[in-house]
């Protein structure tokens, strides 16, 4: 599987190593845990990597425009790496390519000129005004408002009246995208900093993140001239957000993906060095099969969909929002999987895990944030279980029973007949509460959308891990594991996700009183059989993350 969009790949190798060096000597350790404790953005540090000292805002931006013209497997990749090093300082990046989003599919070629060239020339900043105070992840329920101006007779101009709240890069942005009621319907906004009427309030003092800069925004009576509506036509505003979300999903969960790989591998090294009953932890079964193992398998999971989820945007299937219900899945399982990872990190660290100069203290407190931005975990569950029920229904049921002959060709090895009895058991499922009208009940609408997650996550590691097998991988993947240890890591996961989906949709089902019927329907005799050498594999992932000849922990 390739992709020729984008960067190539020594481009894109050259990037993330310039971003390494380049953050390394900006942001050593002690210099963010100052500004953490500080709650203090490094304004000069986020501009420096948009201006010519590194252009890492390039990457997002099209050639014709002045850019880099990377795409969506680039932008993972990026993302990642960012994250790896410091969420707060990736937030503010990512603001600036969310900012100009609406600009990117919605703007008239003018438009695109004059604000994306001074993104990729001038290294604007740029910010995304959509959440307001009452409305959270409901755009629609905006009170932002756009009044139209004229002058003899045409319009000139809008009035812009509102608030906005949690917005990154709030009060240090050059630009915004705003979001506004217009009489032809929602609409996106340009609004330059300094204009009359329009403010930051201060910094918010959060959780964590702390490295990056979230303020309200206040808009009293703001004119803006009528060539900063975004099209130059209103009523676009909630189809221009949602073209993207499936893409912007995705970096969300590049996000999850490396602050939960920077919680664990400082859990991993510091494993090494600390000896409890006469042995390093490392070498403790009970401490890696809990704290270490089995995160690492989410993550990896986590990382086979955003990468097959990536492919397919840039090979233009996710135009116009058509692959928003998968970008939802990455982002829930990478984002859930990274949470978990961090705080498995900190008890990994024990007392130690719980101060700052650790780091993964500061971690945990920083990746939490990714389950609730860019939509929370709970719309990722429903926007998934929505998704998918609904292709369940018009294909009669077919949808995940066809997914899993798919699987046929992916070798054992591989985890593929495990993945593909999880997406079996997903099927018959989703078919008890259809017979059982089960859906109406929004917790249970709820639990399929994580159990969808598993079964397609298992389903996306076992194709990643027979296509690392062949040589087959797209050029630009993650190259942490090789084929070996990968087909380990999804038989582990693919194991993970039958017994879930299996054990979990039958508590469901069973439990909103929809009868016996799914106990027969569900292969779960071949569930628990497809336990059977786990622990084995679970050694051979742990030998891999600790660089160590098979059984010799």
């Amino acid at each position: 599987m390739t992709t020729d969009v984008g960067l190539d790949r020594d481009s894109l190798e050259m990037m993330l190593a310039s971003l390494d060096d380049f953050l390394a000597e900006a942001l050593p350790d002690a210099r963010r845990l100052d500004l953490d404790h500080d709650d203090v953005c490094p304004e000069e540090t986020v501009r420096a990597m948009c201006g010519e000292d590194l252009g890492v805002q390039l990457v997002f931006i099209p050639e014709e425009y002045g850019g880099f013209g990377g795409g969506a497997f680039d932008s993972y990749r990026v993302c990642e790496r960012l994250a790896r090093f410091d969420i707060g300082v990736a937030t503010a990046v990512l603001a600036t390519f969310l900012g100009s989003d609406p600009i990117v599919v919605g703007a008239t070629a003018q438009q695109r000129k004059e604000w994306l060239g001074r993104i990729a020339e001038r290294g604007i900043l740029f910010a995304y005004a959509a959440t307001e105070p009452e409305a959270g992840s409901d755009l629609a329920a905006m009170n932002t408002t756009a009044t139209p101006v004229e002058t003899d007779g045409q319009v000139t101009g809008y009035r812009l009246n509102g608030r906005k709240q949690w917005i990154s890069n709030g009060s240090i942005a050059d630009a915004y995208s705003v979001l506004a009621l217009a009489p032809g319907g929602p609409s996106w906004f340009v609004v330059e900093k300094g204009t009359p009427g329009f403010s930051a309030a201060p910094p918010e003092d959060k959780h964590g993140i702390r490295l990056s800069d979230t303020a309200a925004l206040f808009l009293d009576d703001v004119l803006v001239p009528a060539e900063h509506l975004v099209g130059r036509e209103e009523g676009h505003g909630l189809a221009q957000a949602q073209q993207v979300f499936g893409y912007t999903r995705v970096m969300v969960a590049a996000f999850g993906l490396g602050g939960g790989w920077s919680a664990l591998d400082r859990a991993i090294a510091y494993s090494t060095e600390r000896v409890q009953g006469g042995a390093p932890l490392s070498n403790k079964q009970g401490f890696t099969h809990k704290l270490i193992v089995p995160h690492a398998v989410r993550l990896e999971a986590a990382r086979a969909f955003i990468e097959e989820t990536a492919t397919r945007i840039d090979s233009g299937e996710g135009a116009d929002g058509a692959l928003n219900t998968e970008g939802a899945i990455a982002k829930y399982l990478a984002t859930e999987a990274g949470n978990a990872a961090a705080e498995a990190a900190i008890q990994a660290h024990g007392g130690y895990g719980y101060t700052r100069p650790y780091l993964v203290e500061k971690i945990k407190r920083d990746v939490r944030i990714t389950t609730i931005y860019e939509g929370t975990s709970e719309i990722m569950e429903m926007t998934i279980a929505r998704g998918r029920w609904q292709q369940h229904l018009k294909t009669s049921g077919a949808y995940y029973r066809d997914a899993a002959r798919a699987l046929d060709d992916v070798p054992g090895e591989c985890g593929g007949p495990t993945a593909a009895l999880a997406l079996e058991c997903l099927a018959a499922v989703l078919e008890s509460c259809r017979v059982g009208r089960l859906t109406r009940s929004q917790h249970v609408l709820l639990r399929l959308g994580e159990l969808i997650s598993y079964a397609e996550c298992a389903g996306a590691l076992a194709r990643r891990a027979a296509a690392a097998a062949t040589g087959a991988l797209p050029a630009k993947s993650d190259t942490r594991f090789d084929a070996a240890a990968l087909a380990a890591v999804s038989r582990v996961f693919a194991r993970d996700a039958a017994l879930k989906v299996a054990e979990e949709g039958s508590r469901w089902v069973t439990g909103a009183n929809a009868g016996p019927d799914l106990a027969v329907a569900l292969p779960l005799d071949r569930v628990r059989a497809a336990q059977a050498g786990l622990l084995d594999d679970m050694d051979r992932v742990g030998d891999v993350l600790y660089r160590r000849e098979a059984g010799s922990s």
